[in-house]
C-alpha cells in the first residue's frame, strides 16, 4: 500500500521514497522522515528531540517532557504558539489576534488523487496509480481547521501537498499565511538551488550554500514571472546529475508565490512553499473555506538527473492533460519574427506555401490581426478581425491554408487592454486598478480585472466566436506585462488583498471554460516568453513559449535550466533567422535544428526568404522530427554536459520508454581547442548493442555508460554534433 498507518505513525511510500510523520503527545503533527525508502513502519524513533532552551515557550501538555514547540519538526507549522521560526499558517480570529495552533482530530485514506476545485492539480486516471491522505487538524481555541491533502504516486516517486482552510465557527476569520509545503530537515549541511532570470534569459540555475537565517525565492508580479520560478531544491553538498540527495517541491500555480529555506540555531531546516505573503489575505465567512494550490515534493538519491526524470513524468502523465496529451505536436511555423505586424493575407499565404511545400504542418498568425492594431499601442481588448489586412475575415484565409495541407492557429493576448481602444473606451472600469490612483502601464498595455465575471464572460465569448469562425486548431496565449495597482472595484476594502488570487482564479477559469469547449484546441502558453512557465498552466497549456530569446546559442541555457523541472514536450523551441533577430549571432540552420529539437519543434522565420541548401535542410530536419518526436516527447531526458558549468559545450541525451533509441545532442556554443572529451551515456540497456546510424559503429550499453563516445575534436563556434543509436533486435 502506498499509504500505512500504524500506532499514530504514517508512511507515505512512493517509487523509491518515504515520508514518514506521527501525532505527537499533544496531537501535533510531527514530521519524522523524508528520503530513500523504507520497510519499517515502526519509525517513531526518529523523532528528533531536543532539550528545551531557556526562552523556548512549553505547551501544558509537554512541560513533563520539556519539549517546545520550536525544537520540533513539524508537519504544518503554526504561528504565535511556541514556534518562532517562519509559520506554514497564520489566521487572525475575529478577536484580532492571530495565534493559530492546529492539533491533529482526524484521518482518511482514499484510493485515487484528490482534486482542487477551480484550481489546477495533478491527477490519476486511474484510482491504483495514487492515494491520498487527508488529516484534519482544529484549533481547540477558535474550532478553525486545517484539512492537509497528501496525494502519493506509488510508482512515480512524488508526494503532492494541498491544503484546506475551514472556518465551522459563527464568526468571520482572516487567513494571512497558509503555505501548501511545509518540509522541516534535521540538517542544514545543504545547497539551495533556484532557477532565476529576465526577460530573454529565463532560469538560469543557481546554486548557494544555505546559511543560519532565512533564504528563498518569491514572486509579488501577479504572475509566477521571468524573475524566479515557482521552485526550490535543497540537495546535499556533493549532489551532481548523477548522485546525491535532492529535496525538491514546485509549486502548481501562477500567480504570486514564496519559496523559502530556514535554517535555525539547532541545525535544522525548514522549507516552505506557498502563496506570496505580502499581498495576500482571505476573508473566511462562518461556514467558508480557502484552498490552497498544490505543492509537488519529489525526494531524489540520484541527483538532479533523478529529480527531473521524476517531474518529467508526473507533469506529463498526471498534470497535462487533454488531446495533446501524447498527441504528437504539430511542426509549426509562426510569422512573427518574419513580419512582426506587416502582414496581410497573401504574405501569410506565401509563407504557408512555402510550409506546406517543406512539409511544417501548421501556420500560426502571432499579433496583429485584429482591431486596428499595427503596432502595440492599440487594440488589444478588441477582439475582432481587421479586414483591411485579411480581406473577408479569417474564414477565407484559414480555408486557404487548409487546402495547402496546413493547420491553422492564432495568437492572443485575452488579458490584456489597449488604452487606445474601443473596449477600454466602452469598460474603463474592467481595468485593474485603484480608485484614485493613478495607472502604470507597460508595452502600451493595462490588465484587465481577470476577477470579474463580466470580464471573462466577454472573453470567451470573444475568443469563442473567433475560434468558432473558421478551423482555427491552435492558440498561443500571451502575457505581456506584469500586476500593478491591483485594484477590483468589486470588492471592498477589507478584502483588498483578495485580489492577487482571484485574478488567477479568474484566469483558471476562463482557461477551464475555452478547454471544455473546444476540447481539440492545442493551446500555447506565453508570457512575454518564459514568464509563466509553471506547472499551473501546463494544466491547461501542454506546452509554454520557453523564451523570447531564440537564439541557438543562447537557449541552450535557457532549456537546460527549464530541463530542471519542466518535459521536453513542454518547452516549445524554434528555428529562427540568422543574424538572430535578438543577439545578433550567426549560427549555422543545422544547429538551430538541433536545439530547437530539444523540445516541441517549429520554426519562427520568413519560409520565402531561404535559400535552396536552407530549404533542403529544413526537409531533413522535419522528417527527422516527425520519426524521433516520440522519443523526445515521451522518452527520459539526460542532461550531459551543462553550459553553465562548461565554458564551451552543451550536451544532452533523449532515451526512448523501451530504451532501444538514444539521441546524443553536442553544441559547441564557444570555440574549443582539442581536447580528450568521452562523452559518457546513460539511462541506456548495458546489455544492448547500439548501432549509430551515421556510421555504422557499434557499441555496447555498458561501454557507452562506462567508457562514453569519443568526441575528441576541435569545435567551432556554434558547430553541432549529433547521433542516433539503435539497438540491434
Amino acid at each position: 500500500m502506498a499509504i500505512l498507518f500504524e500506532n499514530g505513525i504514517f508512511r507515505l511510500d512512493a517509487g523509491e521514497t518515504s515520508y514518514a510523520m506521527m501525532i505527537g503527545e499533544d496531537r501535533t503533527l510531527l514530521h519524522l522522515y523524508y528520503g530513500a525508502r523504507l520497510a519499517d513502519s515502526d519509525l517513531g524513533y526518529l523523532l528528533y528531540l531536543l532539550p528545551t532552551a531557556s526562552f523556548s515557550a512549553l505547551r501544558a501538555e509537554l512541560v513533563r517532557t520539556g519539549y517546545s514547540p520550536d525544537t520540533l519538526l513539524q508537519e504544518f507549522s503554526c504561528n504565535g504558539t511556541g514556534d518562532f521560526r517562519a509559520s506554514a499558517c497564520q489566521i487572525r480570529d475575529a478577536d484580532g489576534h492571530s495565534a493559530t495552533d492546529l492539533r491533529y482530530v482526524s484521518h482518511r485514506i482514499l484510493p485515487g488523487k484528490y482534486a482542487l476545485p477551480g484550481l489546477p492539480a495533478t491527477y490519476a486516471e486511474d484510482e491504483r496509480d495514487a492515494a491520498t491522505l487527508e488529516i484534519t487538524l482544529e484549533d481547540p481555541h477558535t474550532g478553525l481547521r486545517a484539512v492537509l491533502l497528501y496525494g502519493v504516486f506509488e510508482h512515480l516517486g512524488a508526494v503532492t501537498r494541498a491544503v484546506r482552510i475551514e472556518n465551522p465557527s459563527s464568526r468571520t476569520v482572516t487567513v494571512e499565511r497558509v503555505f501548501s509545503a511545509c518540509l522541516d530537515l534535521p540538517r542544514c549541511d545543504l545547497d539551495l538551488v533556484s532557477l532565476w532570470g529576465h526577460w530573454s534569459c529565463e532560469r538560469n540555475v543557481a546554486r548557494r550554500p544555505i546559511d543560519r537565517g532565512s533564504q528563498g525565492v518569491s514572486s509579488k508580479r501577479g504572475a509566477s514571472g521571468h524573475a524566479e520560478n515557482p521552485f526550490i531544491a535543497l540537495c546535499s553538498r556533493n549532489a551532481d546529475e548523477t548522485s546525491g540527495d535532492v529535496y525538491a517541491a514546485s509549486f502548481v500555480y501562477s500567480g504570486n508565490f514564496e519559496a523559502s529555506a530556514e535554517v535555525d540555531s539547532y541545525g535544522m531546516t525548514r522549507l516552505l512553499l506557498g502563496l506570496e505573503t505580502t499581498d495576500f489575505a482571505w476573508t473566511l465567512e462562518p461556514g467558508e473555506s480557502f484552498t490552497a494550490p498544490e505543492a509537488v515534493l519529489v525526494y531524489s538519491a540520484e541527483g538532479f538527473g533523478g529529480m527531473s526524470r521524476t517531474f518529467h513524468r508526473l507533469f506529463r502523465q498526471h498534470l497535462v492533460r487533454g488531446a495533446w496529451k501524447t498527441k504528437r505536436r504539430p511542426i509549426l511555423v509562426n510569422n512573427w519574427e518574419a513580419t512582426y505586424f506587416d502582414f496581410d493575407e497573401e504574405k501569410l499565404a506565401a509563407i504557408a506555401r512555402d510550409a506546406a511545400d517543406l512539409g511544417i504542418e501548421m501556420l500560426v498568425m502571432d499579433d496583429g490581426w485584429f482591431g486596428a492594431r499595427n503596432d502595440d499601442t492599440s487594440s488589444l481588448g478588441d477582439w475582432t478581425v481587421n479586414e483591411e489586412k485579411l480581406r473577408g475575415g479569417l474564414a477565407p484565409l484559414v480555408r486557404r491554408v487548409n487546402e495547402m495541407g496546413l493547420k491553422f492557429g492564432i495568437w492572443f493576448e485575452p488579458e490584456m487592454i489597449s488604452p487606445v481602444s474601443r473596449l477600454c473606451e466602452t469598460h474603463p472600469e474592467w481595468v485593474l486598478g485603484i480608485p484614485g490612483r493613478g495607472k502604470s502601464i507597460a508595452r502600451s498595455q493595462y490588465v484587465l480585472d481577470m476577477s470579474r465575471a463580466d470580464v471573462r464572460d466577454y472573453l470567451f465569448d470573444a475568443m469563442a466566436a473567433i475560434l468558432s469562425s473558421a478551423n482555427i486548431e491552435y492558440v498561443k496565449w500571451d502575457f505581456n506585462r506584469n500586476l500593478t495597482e491591483a485594484g477590483s472595484l468589486l470588492l471592498p476594502p477589507e478584502r483588498g488583498k483578495e485580489i492577487f488570487h482571484r485574478y488567477v482564479l479568474g484566469l483558471y477559469e476562463l482557461l477551464e471554460r475555452l478547454h471544455t469547449a473546444f476540447p481539440e484546441l492545442l493551446l500555447e502558453g506565453c508570457s512575454g516568453g518564459g514568464g509563466r512557465f509553471d506547472p499551473g498552466m501546463l494544466y491547461y497549456t501542454p506546452q509554454i513559449w520557453t523564451s523570447d530569446n531564440t537564439d541557438a546559442c543562447e537557449r541552450l541555457f535557457i532549456q537546460h535550466g527549464t530541463s530542471l523541472v519542466y518535459p521536453p514536450s513542454s518547452i516549445s523551441a524554434h528555428v529562427s533567422a540568422t543574424p538572430n533577430h535578438r543577439t545578433g549571432r550567426e549560427t549555422p540552420f543545422v544547429t538551430r535544428g538541433v536545439v530547437a529539437m530539444g523540445g516541441a519543434f517549429g520554426y519562427e522565420l520568413d519560409l520565402t526568404k531561404l535559400t535552396d541548401e536552407e530549404r533542403a535542410l529544413v526537409r531533413e530536419q522535419v522528417a527527422f522530427y516527425r520519426k524521433y518526436c516520440g522519443v523526445v516527447q515521451n522518452g527520459d531526458y539526460y542532461r550531459l554536459i551543462s553550459p553553465f558549468e562548461d565554458r564551451n559545450l552543451a550536451a544532452w541525451s533523449s532515451v526512448s520508454e523501451d530504451r532501444r533509441t538514444v539521441i546524443v545532442s553536442v553544441v559547441a556554443y564557444r570555440f574549443r581547442y582539442p581536447r580528450a572529451e568521452f562523452l559518457r551515456l546513460r539511462g541506456l540497456d548495458p546489455e544492448a548493442v547500439y548501432v549509430d546510424r551515421s556510421s555504422g559503429a557499434r557499441y555496447r550499453g555498458s561501454t557507452l555508460m562506462r567508457a562514453g563516445l569519443n568526441l575528441t575534436r576541435e569545435f567551432r563556434d556554434g558547430e553541432s554534433v549529433r547521433i542516433v543509436l539503435e539497438a540491434e533486435a
